[in-house]
C-alpha cells in the first residue's frame, strides 16, 4: 500500500470486496422437465426459427416485402457510417462502376444529412436507389473495403445508400436543372434526340442529356410499362415497382418524355423514320432480347420443359408487382 496521503495510479484491489460481489453458486442442481422447458423457449425466442421443421410449405408465398439483410433502419445506417474509416484513397469508389463517392455520402449519412447524401448519390447514378438494393456489392465496392478483415466485417455500402435515398425519395423534392445550365442554352439544345426502350440505359441516358440543357429527350418503350429488365425480370421483393417509377419521375422532372407501346420496327419506329422526323441523335438501349443458350440446349423450350430467364424471370417479375401483373391479365383476355 502506498504511505499515508500518497496515491499511486493503480492501487492493488481489494480481494475481499471482489469476491463479494461474486455470484451466488446453488449447492443443488437444478431439475427442469424438456417439455416445460421447451414451452418456454417458444414463448420467449426473439430470432426467426431457421429450422426446416418450422418453415411450412407457404411461409412465403405472397410474401414480396424487402427482407435481404443489407436492409438498415436509421439506427442500424447511423451506426454503420460511423463506421466507415474515410480512406483517402478509397478502394470502395475504385470498384464502383459508376465510381460513386463512397466515403462522401456515409459520411453525410453520419450526420444525418441524408439530403446530401442522395443527392452525392443521383448526381453520378440516376439509379442510385435500384443499385442500392441489387448491386452485387460484394464482388465491387464492399469487396474492396479495407474493414473487411475486421471483426464487423466491410462496410454494408449497399443498404447504407439504400437508405439514403429511400429517405429522400420520402422528401418529395423534385429534380430540377441549374440555374447555370438553363442560362447557357443555345438553339442546339432545342435538337430532338430519341432513346428507344425505357430501361436503364436509356433513362441513364436521358436524364444526363437533360440535366446538360437538352430540351426534346424522348424515350420510346415498346411495352406499356417503363423500367425494362428492372421491372420485367427482377421480383417486387427485390426491386419494389415503385422504385422504379421513383427514378423514371426524376427524368421526367427535368423534361424527358417517355412514349410507350412503340417498338424498334419497319412497321413502328425505324430508323429511317425517327431520321425524316427530325431526331438529330438516336439512343438504341433496347438491351439482349434473347437469353445466351448452351450449343446442347439449343432446340428446346417452355414445350420441352426448359426455361431461359427471359420465360421464366418475367412470369415471377410480374406477378409479384401489382402494376404488372394488372397489365398482364389484361392482354391475356
Amino acid at each position: 500500500m502506498a504511505p499515508p496521503g500518497i496515491k499511486y495510479s493503480q492501487e492493488p484491489p481489494d480481494i475481499e470486496n471482489v469476491l463479494k460481489l461474486n455470484p451466488r453458486v446453488n449447492t443443488t442442481a437444478s431439475l427442469r422437465p424438456t417439455a416445460i422447458t421447451k414451452a418456454d423457449k417458444l414463448n420467449w425466442k426473439r430470432n426467426a426459427d431457421k429450422g426446416c421443421s418450422s418453415c411450412g410449405t407457404n411461409k412465403y408465398e405472397n410474401d414480396f416485402r424487402d427482407i435481404k439483410h443489407t436492409t438498415l433502419s436509421e439506427r442500424g445506417a447511423l451506426r454503420e457510417a460511423t463506421r466507415c474509416l474515410k480512406c483517402a484513397d478509397a478502394p470502395c469508389q475504385k470498384s464502383c462502376p459508376t465510381q460513386l463517392d463512397v466515403k462522401a455520402f456515409i459520411s453525410s449519412i453520419a450526420t444525418k444529412n441524408y439530403y446530401g447524401a442522395a443527392r452525392q448519390i443521383l448526381s453520378d447514378n440516376p439509379h442510385g436507389l435500384t443499385c442500392g438494393m441489387i448491386c452485387p456489392t460484394s464482388d465491387l465496392c464492399v469487396g474492396g473495403c479495407n474493414l473487411h478483415a475486421s471483426e464487423e466485417g466491410a462496410i454494408n455500402i449497399g443498404g447504407l445508400q439504400q437508405y439514403a435515398v429511400e429517405t429522400f425519395m420520402k422528401m418529395n423534392i423534385k429534380q430540377i436543372v441549374s440555374k447555370e445550365i438553363e442560362a447557357s442554352r443555345n438553339n442546339a439544345h432545342k435538337s430532338p434526340i430519341a432513346l428507344l426502350g425505357a430501361g436503364p440505359a436509356s433513362v441513364s441516358c436521358a436524364t444526363f442529356l437533360a440535366r446538360l440543357g437538352y430540351t426534346d429527350v424522348t424515350i420510346y418503350e415498346k411495352q406499356d410499362y417503363i423500367g425494362g429488365l428492372s421491372s420485367s425480370e427482377i421480383p417486387q421483393f427485390r426491386l419494389p415497382y415503385n422504385v422504379i417509377d421513383f427514378e423514371v419521375q426524376l427524368a421526367k422532372d427535368i423534361g424527358v418524355k417517355i412514349v410507350t407501346g412503340k417498338a424498334l420496327h419497319k412497321d413502328d419506329l425505324s430508323l429511317e423514320k425517327l431520321k425524316a422526323d427530325g431526331n438529330k441523335a438516336v439512343f438504341i438501349g433496347i438491351g439482349m432480347p434473347e437469353p445466351k443458350k448452351v450449343g446442347i440446349f439449343k432446340g428446346l423450350g417452355i414445350e420441352h420443359g426448359f426455361y431461359t430467364s427471359k420465360d421464366y424471370l418475367p412470369l415471377v417479375a410480374k406477378a409479384s408487382k401489382p402494376g404488372l401483373y394488372l397489365l398482364y391479365l389484361f392482354h391475356l383476355q
